[in-house]
């Protein structure tokens, strides 16, 4: 059985890298946001060569910092993470939406750094690495006592290397102090250069230096519907800084009608051909709610006769935009659709919770399988439950897996869960001993409910989950019959808007419930993730 659902899986995958192999045919005249689709926030941008890497924000999940790879600006590959260590990254206890906030990256001299912000584990810190796929070194901790959030790093020609950030709160301003990047710290207290033009929570800064001039570009307003960026300059790198009467040099506030909103947190990158391009936040919200997270945008900016930047010439950004300026089209290979866990480490998609979840998993135990041990933790808890999971990354997508578990006691499940934090997710579980039954869970606003049920009997089951803009479909099969559907729930309480947080919809598996006794292994032979749209 295992020989034939490896060649199937071959099959599968030959098929798709078959479908979906770069193309050779004329650049494509738009390309469309996002870029990168789900929760793909805060992103920050360098190029090397003819190579861009891109990382975002993590928060509470881990690995931490995703690394993203692309020749042409729109086509992204993931290639690593900046933070794969517990020595790098401790998260345990830390709550939704807390953890690592904003990262910046930056290139010099042939040395990536990973500059960023652990919230509730220790503050600011830099890591740095040859390649950016890893491995990433271990965390120098910047002498930095202040409230610290969103830092970046910019090299001066001259030499000096500084580092800014947000600090002061909702109504604070952006600070900034030389740093020795060899010695690992700050060579003053970070002194307040800018407090935006009075929009809340100025931050997300980042320094740049064009013609001569020192330009400082920050977001305001926060980051949701009221999101802005906004810029201001300097003959030096600590100020003054005059701002930009034009500003915000981009915001879509004001305007529901825009299909892309909370459009913010930037960073600039030059093409070797010498057009500019910034990579930006933004969200798809559907009937005024976002379940995705925040995505990553791309935009064109160029700098005006008066040397102020000016973004899409002015005008909103749209889903779909004119390529003119892009570097030739480069499509990577489609990833598979599905993972048959036939490899010695989980794909680089996964997730988890607050740490690597050591002695929860096994890939090795029963080959061909991932194996979730469940523990006492469940998916309410702050802490490590059992669960692995990726981005969902489409609104019109199917994601299903098969699964042996056999309960032992009447505590214990594992099943498929989608995820936005420990008040709001869904999960189509099996649970029930000595009758095993299959059951859909909601739980909204902390409060867990029953929605559907019904008996299973023994032997392998899969769990499926279809997702269209405003709602999941839910279905099942055993006993090799068909797929039926057990109930269907919106998206719109897994929403950010309605769940609250940063992040977006994670969709896994998981096993919880061992509590007087040990739990039984939930073995699940294959997870599809198959998008439905393009």
């Amino acid at each position: 059985m295992m020989a034939a659902r490896g060649a199937l899986s071959a099959i599968l995958a030959a098929m798709s890298l078959t479908a979906q192999a770069p193309a050779t045919a004329a650049a494509p005249a738009t390309y469309t946001n996002p870029v990168l689709s789900g929760f793909h926030a805060d992103p920050s941008i360098c190029r090397v060569g003819g190579d861009y890497y891109l990382a975002t924000s993590s928060f509470e999940y881990f690995p931490g910092v995703p690394i993203y790879h692309s020749k042409d600006l729109v086509h992204w590959r993931q290639v690593g993470h900046a933070l794969t260590r517990t020595s790098q990254l401790n998260l345990a206890h830390t709550r939704s939406s807390q953890g690592i906030y904003a990262p910046t990256l930056r290139c010099h001299d042939g040395v990536f750094y990973m500059v960023t912000t652990n919230m509730e584990g220790g503050g600011a810190f830099y890591v740095t690495a040859k390649d950016p796929a890893g491995d990433w070194s271990e965390p120098v901790w910047l002498n930095d006592p202040s409230f610290a959030m969103d830092p970046s790093l910019f090299f001066d020609d001259d030499g000096k290397v500084y580092y800014t950030r947000h600090g002061g709160g909702e109504h604070g301003g952006v600070y900034q102090a030389e740093i020795d990047l060899k010695a690992g710290k700050l060579l003053e207290q970070p002194r307040l250069i800018w407090s935006g033009t009075g929009g809340v929570w100025p931050e997300g800064p980042h320094l740049y230096k064009q013609n001569g001039w020192y330009y400082l570009m920050i977001s305001e307003g926060g980051t949701s519907y009221n999101h802005s960026l906004t810029m201001a300059r300097s003959s030096s790198p600590m100020g003054p800084y005059t701002a930009n009467p034009a500003n915000p040099i981009l915001t879509h506030r004001g305007h529901p009608e825009l299909p892309l909103q909370a459009t913010g947190h930037g960073d600039l990158v030059q093409t070797p051909e010498g057009k500019w391009w910034m990579p930006l936040l933004g969200i798809r919200p559907v009937e005024q709610r976002h379940h995705l997270g925040r995505e990553t945008l791309l935009t064109p900016v160029e700098w005006n006769e008066q040397g102020w930047l000016t973004v899409n010439k002015g005008q909103p950004l749209a889903v779909e935009m004119s390529a003119e300026g892009l570097p030739p089209s480069a499509p990577w290979p489609a990833e598979p659709v599905r993972d048959d866990f036939t490899a010695a480490k989980l794909g680089l998609q996964w997730s988890q919770l607050r740490g690597p979840g050591d002695g929860l998993w096994s890939l090795s135990e029963r080959p061909g399988y991932l194996r979730l041990k469940g523990s006492s933790i469940t998916m309410n808890d702050i802490a490590q439950p059992a669960f692995i999971a990726r981005r969902q990354e489409h609104m019109r997508m199917r994601a299903a897996t098969q699964l042996e578990f056999t309960p032992s006691a009447a505590t214990h499940a594992a099943g498929l869960v989608l995820r936005q934090n420990e008040k709001n997710y869904y999960e189509l579980r099996v649970t029930g001993s000595p009758q095993r039954r299959l059951e859909l869970l909601k739980r909204v606003d902390g409060v867990t409910s029953l929605q559907a049920s019904a008996p299973l009997p023994s032997g392998p089951v899969t769990l499926q989950v279809e997702s269209w803009a405003g709602r999941y479909e839910f279905s099942y099969s055993s006993g090799g019959k068909p797929l039926k559907q057990i109930g269907s729930l919106p998206t719109a309480a897994l929403s950010s808007e309605s769940a609250g947080g940063f992040t977006g919809v994670f969709i896994g598996m998981y096993a919880e419930g061992a509590k007087q006794q040990a739990m039984p292994a939930a073995d699940f032979a294959w997870f599809d993730y198959q998008p439905l749209e393009k």
